[in-house]
């Protein structure tokens, strides 16, 4: 896993089934429930499907939950 922290902003990340890899280096990513700042040293729950981070496992569970009622809606 590629994990370097970079000065200051929001870093760019290609997230995969068990690492991620830092597309545009930066100190932190947003969660994409809570809109909290996340340390990419702190980084642990993440969607591959999605491509979006998550504070903890109980923000992946709600976005998890969105997307699956997303599904089922008819067009």
């Amino acid at each position: 896993m590629l994990n370097r922290t970079g000065e200051g902003g929001e870093a760019t990340i290609l997230y995969g089934d068990a690492d991620y890899q830092v597309l545009k280096h930066g100190a932190y990513v947003t969660c994409a429930v809570t809109g909290a700042r996340i340390a990419l040293d702190d980084l642990k729950y993440w969607s591959v499907d999605a491509q979006e981070a998550y504070v903890d496992a109980a923000a992946g569970q709600i976005r998890w939950r969105e997307i699956q009622v997303a599904k089922q809606k008819p067009e």
